[in-house]
């Protein structure tokens, strides 16, 4: 206590020393000569205290025209310079409040008993953290107030002092980043916010509070709506406004976006709304079921990389207060079930916010004004581990976060780019919208290139040769896009993707490509041997194999898929079936293809096929044929176990006598090892 009431008075000499101006208050006394004038700023004063009474952004922005009047009028005056000090302190300018309040304070010491708390949560904001805890630290002491006021305060003094602590901490050990504003293409001279994007960065979805061909509202603003942008040759394009029925009349916000960019979250007056893009139109956005949208508000969403669990933050009972993530799975009919709240460590003990899902499946991050913050909302990140338990959450650390509030995080499938909203001195107005480019570690000096080792013979070398370049964390995870087309039109043909974990033989979910463009795009985590079936209504199934081993790192693999019509004469590879080594034994691995198969065939009830073996040009000719033949007859064994007449399938051997691929390489060869079907008849 004496400490504090050491830095108390400190703080009040400080500000003492310095007053030698006069408080003029807005009196007919004190303005004899400008009666007509005074009335008139008078009503402009009460009209600013109206909105100020509303207290919210909007308001106090608005309510700031009106006082800016009134300052130029009389700009002595402490409680006026007060509340353009507190106005500013609830808009994306909050540093300006800064001098409003050293003026009040100035005039008036007592103008406001919240003013030394203000002025150092300003001066935290701006960084001069030394001028915050002095302003904080005088904040704390009131005469005449009750023991559980004094109480609650405190605690709130406690927060902000330990989050200028791990601000100082943070500040010391800077984050490998660059931040760099993503320009006018994106950002406009009002706020631009919530940017999401796909997996693989080719667009951006964002809400903006721009002007928009709308009138604005009562408080001068205008209402929110989507905007879309794509990138093109590794830049930003301009910004379009999204068409009905996405943008309304009313507020319209994007908050969560699948990776593949086809199904879109929006939040509309407090609930949780889900689109899907078709073909190049977003269909009229859909509420998500009550358990999901409660009476309270859902303020932010995201999907997992599959699309199967929905996570979200809300208000609600079962929370442990303020604003917690929440999450909601599909069952196997695709209905969502039950929502539950995510489990400590990830909901601390204040508010969360603005949650995101990594497409590798196991890294969330999410912001939280927790006690781990250095102020305001801080972006966090937790990692699901081998034992289904959560990470302690770790923060992001600065410059990326900041003491305001740093909200809206999302992150590309590669780890290398994240994007957020900032309310900073080099943006066009309001919040901008950010990219963040990851650095990994410093590289050690260089110090054995030829000039150095020239140089050494004569001399030391004093000098260090920092060889810069931008790394990233390492993601296990692959991404695999491409477009699926017609193989005689060439036109895109809108298909589903089924992706299938072969070892446990179950579907982990199912995209689809979308109807215009063909494009799709699927995330595979690290650490499964997944199967793709490709599908479409009159068409052969095509599949490919993706075998991804858990120490995998960040692939992007570009794969289009040609797709043929059931004709005499198509013919695919089966590209998920597996045998032993040397053998015609059939691996377990192998059952979700032969469904697809036998599926194909018990659909199309007449048509007749051969199945083919085919091996590489190792080894005897006698022995591939042998084998070749094997392995057709177990598929067609297989077949016909499963109900298919005999009479509707041949199978026959090839050996290496029809490669594919070059035999001279292994992947060439892995190629030409293959159980192909083609049609014979319809």
């Amino acid at each position: 206590m004496r400490k504090l009431l050491f830095f108390t008075t400190i703080a009040s000499l400080i500000a003492l020393c310095s007053y030698s101006q006069l408080n003029i208050e807005f009196k007919k006394a004190n303005f004899e000569d400008k009666k007509e004038e005074l009335k008139i700023i008078l009503e402009k004063i009460k009209l600013g205290d109206d909105l100020y009474k509303i207290g919210n952004r909007d308001a106090c922005l608005k309510a700031l025209e009106y006082y800016f009047e009134a300052n130029d009028f009389n700009p002595e005056n402490a409680l006026l310079n007060f509340k353009i000090g507190d106005c500013y302190l609830k808009s994306d300018e909050k540093i300006k409040s800064i001098d409003y309040f050293k003026k009040a304070l100035l005039l008036d010491k007592e103008v406001n008993p919240d003013i030394h708390f203000k002025l150092g949560y300003a001066y935290h904001l701006d960084m001069e953290l030394d001028n915050a805890m002095l302003e904080y630290k005088a904040s704390i002491l009131r005469e005449g107030e009750s023991k559980s006021d004094f109480e609650k305060r405190r605690r709130i003094f406690r927060k902000k002092m330990r989050e200028v602590g791990i601000a100082k901490k943070l500040l010391e050990t800077p984050v490998r980043v660059f931040v760099d504003n993503l320009g006018e293409n994106i950002n406009s001279e009002y706020s631009d916010y919530s940017p999401l994007i796909m997996a693989d960065e080719s667009m951006m979805i964002f809400t903006s509070r721009r002007e928009n061909g709308k009138q604005p509202n009562k408080n001068g603003q205008y209402d929110e709506d989507i905007y879309v942008s794509y990138l093109e040759n590794g830049k930003w394009g301009k910004a379009q406004q999204l068409a009905s029925p996405i943008n309304s009349e009313k507020h319209d916000a994007s908050v969560g976006l699948s990776t593949d960019g086809q199904k879109m979250i929006l939040y509309q007056a407090g609930d949780l709304y889900l689109s899907e893009l078709n073909g190049d139109t977003w269909t009229k956005p859909k509420p998500f079921p009550d358990q999901i949208n409660s009476k309270s508000q859902e303020s932010s969403a995201c999907f997992s990389y599959d699309g199967n669990t929905l996570y979200f933050v809300s208000i609600r009972d079962e929370g442990a207060g303020g604003r917690d993530i929440f999450y909601c799975k599909k069952d196997k009919n695709n209905i969502w079930g039950e929502v539950k709240r995510m489990p400590r460590p990830i909901n601390m003990s204040f508010d969360e916010q603005s949650v995101f899902m990594h497409p590798d499946g196991k890294t969330m991050y999410y912001s939280s004004d927790g006690d781990a913050s250095m102020g305001g909302f801080d972006i966090f990140k937790s990692t699901l581990g081998w034992d289904k338990k959560w990470s302690d959450p770790i923060n992001l650390g600065y410059p990326i976060n900041t003491p305001d509030d740093d909200i809206a995080f999302v992150i590309s499938a590669s780890g290398k780019h994240g994007y957020y909203s900032s309310a900073r001195k080099d943006g066009f107005g309001g919040y901008d919208i950010y990219k963040i480019t990851f650095r990994g570690p410093e590289k050690l000096p260089v110090r054995t290139n030829e000039d150095n080792l020239i140089a050494c013979e004569s001399k030391p070398i004093k000098e260090q040769i920092i060889e810069e370049v931008v790394e990233i964390e390492m993601v296990r995870l692959t991404i695999v896009k491409g477009i699926i087309t017609d193989i005689i039109t060439g036109r895109p043909v809108e298909a589903s993707i089924e992706i299938v974990d072969n070892v446990k033989n179950e579907v982990v979910y199912v995209a689809k490509s979308n109807s215009k463009t063909g494009k799709y795009l699927v995330s595979l985590p690290s650490g499964k041997n997944y199967g793709i079936a490709v599908r479409a209504p009159e068409y052969l199934f095509l599949s490919e194999n993706f075998d991804i081993p858990a120490t995998e790192t960040f692939r992007e693999v570009e794969k289009d898929f040609i797709m043929s019509k059931i004709d005499v004469g198509s013919k695919i590879v089966l590209n998920n079936i597996f045998f032993e080594t040397g053998k015609s034994t059939l691996k377990d691995e192998s059952f979700p293809e032969l469904e697809r198969f036998y599926k194909l065939l018990n659909a199309y009830k007449t048509i007749t096929v051969e199945i083919s073996g085919h091996t590489d040009n190792t080894g005897s000719n006698e022995i591939n044929i042998k084998l070749s033949n094997d392995r057709a007859k177990a598929v067609t064994d297989h077949i016909i176990g499963k109900g298919i007449a005999s009479g509707r399938i041949k199978y026959k051997g090839y050996a290496s006598s029809q490669p594919v691929a070059t035999n001279s390489t292994a992947e060439g060869r892995q190629q030409n090892r293959r159980v192909e079907f083609k049609v014979l008849s319809k």
